[in-house]
């Protein structure tokens, strides 16, 4: 698909034609490097034709990466400026580029949707989609990826750009000093991998840090909304006081000490045990025998 990808050229181009300065507050970095937007689509692991959701595309930088690869994209995109110049930017460099080449189809503009909102309040999508690709906002990348796993149970994979830490620590095992709720949550969907680091360089304006790329593929088809919020309540609460013991610490979960060292028991973990020694299916245990006593 001959698409166009932008350049750091470009890029500056229409940032200065809509006035745009980016902010940190917003979490604003825009990929300059078509080579590494290339990179990220592969780090993907698409297959075919995906119908892809993309969260914050800013100047479209991937979302013509993503396109030229013959995907759908849907993207999503509170800032309203960025938003309306979106499709405008689709149209010179994805749509038409094409055209000087009349060998070479150009994207089609049914592969393209806008949704102007803000990701962390959507429930629905014109398109349902099975992949998720995106550059996060550092800000708000645990909330934002956790909500579209919730949501759209169609979503089979997910290839996300966070803050190097924040990528670390979603892919860290039990044991792991950055093992945390962030990484549990995530790895009850399936099996979540860190795929990547890219560097500073990379981004106008350039961060202070570097990024990581996460690779979930979805393996739990079945995501049932009352397993997940028994699940993750035990979880938020193992984890907010990291230096007691699990008897302790789900003391207030389990209404006293006495029946959180039962619950433990029941499940197979030891009382004296902290929360980053457990691991999903350990805490899917706990849920489920606190679960099996509330009801007897």
């Amino acid at each position: 698909m001959a698409v166009t990808l932008l350049t750091a050229r470009d890029i500056r181009e229409i940032a200065a034609d809509i006035g745009l300065r980016p902010t940190k507050q917003k979490g604003q970095n825009f990929v300059i490097d078509p080579n590494t937007v290339r990179s990220i689509v592969t780090s993907a692991k698409l297959e075919g034709r995906s119908s892809v959701v993309e969260i914050g595309p800013g100047l479209g930088s991937l979302t013509l990466g993503l396109l030229e690869a013959g995907h759908h994209v849907t993207a999503v995109e509170i800032d309203e400026v960025l938003a309306a110049r979106l499709p405008a930017t689709v149209e010179k460099y994805g749509l038409t580029a094409a055209a000087a080449d009349e060998t070479a189809p150009a994207a089609e503009s049914s592969n393209f949707e806008l949704v102007n909102a803000d990701a962390l309040s959507l429930t629905e999508l014109p398109t349902a989609p099975d992949a998720l690709v995106a550059n996060l906002p550092y800000n708000v990348a645990v909330p934002v990826l956790l909500h579209f796993l919730e949501i759209f149970p169609s979503l089979k994979s997910v290839l996300v750009m966070v803050q190097l830490e924040v990528a670390e620590r979603l892919a860290a095992g039990p044991g792991s000093r950055t093992y945390g709720v962030p990484s549990v949550k995530a790895q009850w969907y399936g099996d979540v991998t860190l795929s990547g680091r890219i560097g500073k360089n990379v981004f106008w304006p350039a961060p202070n840090i570097d990024s990581g790329l996460v690779h979930i593929d979805v393996s739990r088809t079945h995501r049932d909304p009352d397993d997940r919020r028994r699940l993750f309540s035990v979880v938020d609460a193992a984890f907010a006081q990291r230096r007691k013991t699990l008897r302790a610490a789900l003391s207030t979960w389990a209404g006293s000490p006495q029946r959180a060292e039962e619950l433990l028991r029941a499940a197979g973990i030891d009382p004296k045990a902290r929360g980053e020694a457990l691991g999903v299916a350990d805490f899917e245990r706990l849920a489920a025998a606190n679960q099996e006593s509330s009801q007897s």
